[in-house]
């Protein structure tokens, strides 16, 4: 899986966000003004933290055995774990464990391509429950960097009320359910159907909502949390750097 987050918000009003493309006129919509955010390798980086994983094989197995994709796999598991757990939801099982996604450097809202991931609370497991975590845990670093770009695009004069989601990750449900409960917005999936005549129509005819998607608001307050140390982590890591530029040798 090698998918890319792209973020698209057009408006009336030419809107300049720091870190995110744009503005662009008519580059989406006719007569209305467009801004892109975006999280590279965001797919590759899902694949990359459960291939590295030394239980991979077996959730291979497991997954193949059942006939069903490895993140189906994980997402069951981590509900099971968080029915063991008497936890109302698997996203508090990484209460301890935090993610900061830039393995790959950082295109919005803070475009620095020298930024690398980072991964905090870390134990002795190989076990297969120990990469759903991780996995879990890099699921809400990505949705936590939408909800940073998001806020970016906030403050620069863009009103969000609900997303609109498609592509191959937005089939994954808990990935969107995470997004739904990070950024506190509706997740719209989209279904495309018909053919159209113009961009208006094509946006009329194809932007049908396939579903909907709610955030679970006992989910929020653990979010806001953990949005704190997704920014904190950055700026710790600026600090590293920091200090280890100040070494003479």
């Amino acid at each position: 899986m090698k998918f890319r987050i792209l973020f698209f918000k057009v408006s009336e009003a030419a809107l300049f966000v720091p870190g995110v493309w744009g503005p662009y006129y008519s580059a989406m919509i006719p007569g209305y003004w467009l801004n892109e955010g975006g999280q590279s390798a965001s797919g590759k980086l899902i694949d990359f933290v459960i291939e590295t994983h030394r239980a991979y094989d077996e959730l291979k197995m497991k997954s193949a055995k059942r006939n069903i994709h490895v993140h189906d796999y994980m997402n069951e598991l981590l509900l099971s774990v968080a029915i063991n757990q008497k936890l109302q939801s698997p996203a508090s099982l990484t209460a301890d464990l935090h993610v900061w996604p830039d393995f790959h450097g950082n295109r919005s809202p803070l475009a620095d391509p020298t930024l690398k991931g980072m991964i905090s609370g870390l134990a002795l497991s190989s076990s297969i429950e120990s990469l759903a975590l991780l996995y879990l845990a890099t699921i809400q670093a990505i949705a936590l960097g939408t909800k940073h770009i998001i806020e970016s695009m906030e403050k620069a004069g863009h009103s969000f009320s609900s997303v609109f989601s498609c592509g191959g990750l937005s089939k994954n449900k808990l990935f969107v359910q995470v997004h739904a409960d990070v950024t506190g917005a509706a997740i719209l999936g989209a279904c495309a159907s018909s053919q159209f005549k113009d961009v208006q129509d094509a946006m009329k005819h194809m932007c049908k909502v396939g579903s909907v998607v709610e955030p679970i608001r006992s989910n929020m307050s653990f979010y806001k949390k953990k949005y704190a140390v997704f920014k904190k982590m950055v700026q710790d890591q600026k600090e590293y750097q920091s200090i280890m530029e100040s070494i003479s040798v």
